[in-house]
């Protein structure tokens, strides 16, 4: 899938009136419909199965869905489980882009990951008080990149007690292996299924503390797709399951060299030391010679993350590249608007391009999360940083493989400065 971008410069993109608020639409039949018929196709390759649970509370009342985000397939996944139960979906506004009409009539809640955005949760209101239709909501925001849960918001609780309807959980599995980000979306033959289950009736969510919903939330939202797989021993032959692998190890893990791994065909090799694994059929990394410190990717995406926490504390992480620069300001198209240079460290991100023109800074305290893509529709690896007045889409030049790394240190970073006590102009 693609998107509209239009090179336009930084001044009369500044000039360009924002979007405004548009109440959301209550969720054509029709088009519901149309969707429903074109995911079958899709479902059946993937043997797609689901179980529910606890399901005969919720019957015919309008509910928040919260579901994992692991490929293009989930909403597929969605309209099967739920058809024929109208529900808006809350999706990332440079979805609206070039099909705003068709995002409204599909009930579509327009928002900024990583963003705070009080209209949302009215819209969200609206839609299940006002409409009686149900909300679909990725709490994680962003797909994962090595197959397990991504940081959920913290006091989900105050949310769910405020909307007091069912809350509906559907954790897919297969999903991730069949079409991994890292692997530039391709398709792998790979079973799909998913289980569902009304976690909160409104009588429990007036019960508990939020506390206890948010710790609920994380059990809930705790999933690790390649023990599925090595566990299952669900077969993915495909030649190129290794390629772009290196997106998400981009440190060996024996040197630990960083900017040299290369994930091609079926290996991951690093350049500095020489190391060698094979992706198994089954997901795991055997070492050509010798011995590995990991064979699971979940656990040297983690080490990884220890890795930048370090460097966090010891303030000796960095991140300086040069990048091309499409900014958000309405939904009419993506506007690159030139390059320019990125930088993030223990302060935040500094963004500064457009000869000069572009001077934009963002605390480490901003959000606890960040909007990062690979392949982001089609365009190249992406880091997207911003506020309600726009958002910067930040394609980092040359073959570093940094998205992954800063993703973590800004989750890391968030969880750093949350415990220590800020200065006055933090």
């Amino acid at each position: 899938m693609k998107i509209k971008t239009q090179p336009l410069s930084y001044e009369q993109v500044l000039a360009k009136k924002p979007a405004k608020h548009r109440t959301p639409l209550r969720p054509s039949r029709l088009l519901n419909a149309v969707i429903r018929l074109i995911s079958i196709p899709e479902l059946l390759s993937t043997r797609f199965r689901y179980t529910a649970e606890g399901m005969e509370t919720v019957k015919n009342q309008p509910c928040l869905i919260l579901m994992n985000h692991s490929s293009f397939i989930d909403l597929m996944i969605a309209s099967r489980i739920f058809w024929p139960k109208r529900y808006g979906i809350v999706c990332t506004s440079d979805g609206f882009v070039g099909k705003s009409w068709l995002m409204r009539w599909l009930g579509c809640i327009p928002t900024q990951k990583f963003v705070s955005d009080i209209s949302l949760i009215r819209d969200m209101e609206y839609l299940l008080k006002e409409k009686g239709v149900s909300v679909l909501m990725y709490p994680e925001a962003s797909y994962s990149f090595d197959g397990t849960a991504t940081p959920l918001p913290r006091k989900m609780g105050v949310l769910l007690k405020r909307l007091n309807v069912p809350v509906v959980t559907v954790i897919t599995q297969g999903a991730f292996a069949r079409q991994p980000l890292y692997n530039n979306l391709r398709k792998r033959k790979v079973p799909v299924s998913a289980h569902v289950k009304c976690l909160f009736t409104p009588a429990q969510l007036k019960e508990m503390t939020v506390a206890q919903l948010d710790q609920q939330l994380d059990s809930a939202f705790t999933f690790d797709n390649f023990a599925w797989q090595r566990d299952r021993k669900i077969a993915i032959t495909e030649p190129t399951r290794a390629e772009g692998l290196s997106r998400i190890l981009y440190k060996c893990c024996v040197c630990g060299a960083e900017g040299e791994m290369e994930g091609s065909g079926t290996t991951l090799t690093c350049h500095h030391c020489g190391k060698v694994w094979e992706l198994d059929e089954q997901g795991q990394l055997q070492p050509k010679e010798g011995d590995t410190p990991f064979h699971h990717i979940p656990d040297w995406y983690a080490w990884q993350r220890q890795e930048v926490r370090k460097a966090l504390e010891e303030n000796t992480y960095r991140l300086d590249t040069d990048v091309d620069i499409g900014m958000l300001v309405d939904t009419k198209a993506v506007y690159m608007v030139g390059s320019g240079h990125l930088t993030h460290t223990a302060d935040g991100f500094t963004l500064t391009g457009c000869d000069g023109k572009l001077q934009y800074t963002q605390g480490p305290l901003a959000c606890y999360g960040l909007y990062a893509d690979y392949y982001w529709y089609e365009i190249a690896d992406v880091i997207c940083i911003g506020n309600k007045d726009a958002l910067y889409y930040c394609f980092p030049k040359g073959d570093a493989d940094v998205v992954a790394k800063t993703r973590l240190a800004v989750e890391e970073l968030y969880k750093l400065k949350k415990r220590r006590p800020t200065k006055p102009d933090q």
